[in-house]
């Protein structure tokens, strides 16, 4: 167990660090005015706020953020929703890209770290645990930093088993009794698992390190000219080659109040459509990601929101939800909200109907409005009458962006034409 001060009762000192700097293209337009970090998620929570409690719950309470693209919400929220105890030296400490080796932000996810090495030699960790920030899951961090220590390895990374024909969105790992023998950068046609020929090992993109060495790999890294400076591409590499890298199965990760549905649950949300889906997964009876697991609880900011309210009550006019999420401050007036995510403050109108849909902090839909298998970013206002993902060409026509599998994303603060 890990004491409140991030040294393990063995007497053992970690620090964390928190990769939040992507832009995240493929989320645009939703990344378009913050981080991918600070997209919100889940009605209350912003993306960051998973791997930030899966750090706090595991007992490690001296973690750096490390910003650099579009940042103030995502440091903004950090200020207001995750402070420490001063007293006794605990922190989450948002940390901009400081130019301190010279004129150029980071080069990639291992410069990063290797620009804020000022943070490590101040707080002198033995184990540093990295992680990235746009992932939704939980994991017991605590018992990922044990299995480190145990196996003598100076590297170890978390590894998820995903169906073979995903593989090539993934750094796929090959093993043997969980020492790394190869790391394969989004392979097209990998081996599969020997155990299960149909799966293999997916990087999640968090790593546990000795202190020593990491700080070591990204020197010599910044020194490489032919680096892509990234952690998954560079410093596990160098890792494995000198034998010092082991694996972490997800499925030894035992998470207080898991059930056996959402047990292993991990999604990377790097696009518009992984992203709706992974919010789908929230809203069901049995959901597969429960967020209703109090024994190791997501932890945001709530604003000074009031209850959600419901009205309107006679036939034909009646506010309801099913199968849905409503955030505090939301109203439903006289509308059908069904298999739905709202965010704070939303306000959906007589005789409204929004389905299958995201709908974020501030979005007004009027009167007999249809939003339908939509993404609607914070402070978008929909007109009495207005349709989005009824048809696609349309929304395409309005400048919407419509994802592969035709979900409309209509970005922040846009005010939705009527409809013809």
């Amino acid at each position: 167990m890990a004491t409140s001060r991030g040294t393990t009762r063995t007497g053992c000192k970690v620090m964390a660090i928190v990769l939040a700097g992507g832009e995240g293209k493929r989320l645009m337009p939703l990344s378009g005015d913050r981080t991918k970090p600070a997209v919100p998620f889940g009605g209350v929570y912003r993306l960051v706020d998973f791997a930030l409690s899966n750090i706090v719950n595991a007992g490690y309470l001296r973690i750096v953020v490390l910003t650099q693209y579009k940042s103030h919400s995502l440091d903004r929220h950090i200020s207001q929703a995750w402070r420490m105890s001063t007293m006794l030296g605990n922190y989450v400490a948002p940390v901009p890209a400081q130019q301190r080796v010279g004129k150029r932000w980071y080069l990639g996810s291992a410069d990063a770290v290797f620009q804020s090495l000022n943070l490590v030699h101040d707080e002198r960790p033995d184990i540093i645990i990295v992680v990235g920030a746009d992932h939704v899951y939980r994991m017991d961090f605590e018992q990922m930093v044990n299995a480190h220590r145990e196996s003598g390895a100076a590297c170890t990374v978390a590894a998820i088993r995903q169906p073979v024909t995903l593989a090539d969105q993934f750094g796929v790992i090959q093993h043997r009794e969980g020492r790394f023998e190869a790391f394969l950068e989004k392979p097209t046609n990998p081996p599969g698992l020997p155990d299960a020929p149909d799966q293999i090992l997916a990087s999640m993109g968090n790593y546990v390190f000795d202190a020593d060495a990491l700080v070591d790999s990204v020197t010599r890294d910044a020194a490489r000219e032919d680096s892509q400076h990234d952690m998954g591409a560079d410093i596990v590499p160098d890792f494995v080659s000198r034998g010092e890298a082991m694996v972490y199965d997800f499925r030894d990760n035992d998470v207080p109040g898991s059930a056996d549905r959402d047990r292993d649950y991990w999604r990377d949300v790097g696009t518009l459509d992984a992203y709706f889906e992974a919010q789908m997964d929230l809203i069901s009876v049995h959901p597969i990601f429960n967020l209703y697991n109090y024994e190791w609880p997501i932890y945001t900011h709530l604003g000074p929101w009031p209850p959600a309210k419901f009205v309107h009550g006679w036939h034909g006019r009646i506010g309801h939800a099913v199968n849905s999420i409503v955030s505090p401050g939301c109203v439903v007036s006289g509308a059908l909200v069904e298999n739905s995510v709202l965010s704070p403050n939303v306000g959906v109108h007589s005789w409204a109907t929004v389905s299958d849909s995201v709908l974020m902090d501030n979005v007004f839909i009027g009167r007999h409005a249809v939003v339908h298998r939509a993404i609607l970013d914070k402070n978008v206002h929909v007109p009495q009458g207005a349709r989005i993902g009824v048809d696609p060409d349309e929304d395409r026509a309005r400048g919407f962006t419509v994802t592969p599998s035709g979900i409309t994303v209509v970005g922040k603060g846009t005010v939705v034409a009527p409809n013809v």
